[in-house]
């Protein structure tokens, strides 16, 4: 197992250079594929649940090579580009919009990326508080028996996707709708979800992330 580095240490470790570029892409599609929703047997999801679960099986994978200090690094650092995102989607569906542009695109863009405020906000919340507790959870079973990176992966996962969907169900549709049938669904899709992908991208990014790291 590669040691954990300290922040001074320098240069950067490749694997940290290319698993951060690649976290930053997935944090920027989670928004735009979270338009569909996909079902998984009898459940719905929304699809971007998949490059976020990729997000927290870089980041447990990033605890498991560098350290939990990293990790929680990249998570906070995650939000720069998330908002950045949000932010440039909102000047976009404001600019004039080309009459010649393809009508059905025309009316389609601003239903796929137009979102309420709460939701915006619910996903910003969402993801600070299911990735920090992702890495938290991770970390202290890693102290806990350093053997099972998927299995502890999935703990981690599972747990944090519960209360990202606590958190974001609530934030966006409490008051408006109810939404206890549609957290139990969220969580028991996210959960399975997570089961099957988490520990293969941790066993991804640790494996590649260590080949990477290696002294030529």
């Amino acid at each position: 197992m590669t040691p954990p580095m300290s922040p001074q240490s320098a240069p950067s470790p490749p694997s940290l250079m290319l698993f951060s570029a690649f976290y930053g892409g997935m944090v920027t599609i989670a928004g735009v594929l979270g338009a569909k929703q996909v079902a998984v047997g009898p459940l719905a999801v929304e699809a971007g649940i998949f490059p976020f679960l990729i997000l927290v099986g870089i980041s447990s994978g990033i605890a498991e090579l560098h350290g939990k200090q990293y990790a929680a690094r990249l998570a906070r650092f995650g939000l720069v580009p998330l908002v950045a995102a949000i932010l440039l989607t909102l000047f976009v569906l404001r600019l004039p919009t080309d009459p010649g542009m393809y009508e059905p695109a025309k009316e389609a863009f601003p239903v796929i990326l137009g979102q309420s405020w709460r939701m915006m906000a619910a996903g910003i919340i969402a993801y600070a508080v299911s990735l920090t507790l992702n890495i938290w959870i991770f970390s202290r079973l890693r102290r806990a028996d350093g053997r099972f990176v998927g299995l502890r992966g999935f703990a981690a996962a599972a747990l944090s996707q519960i209360a990202d969907t606590v958190v974001f169900i609530s934030i966006s549709f409490y008051g408006v709708r109810p939404i206890a049938a549609i957290m139990v669904g969220q969580m028991t899709a996210k959960v399975v979800l997570s089961a099957v992908l988490v520990p293969v991208v941790i066993q991804l990014v640790v494996h590649g992330g260590r080949r990477l790291d290696a002294p030529s």
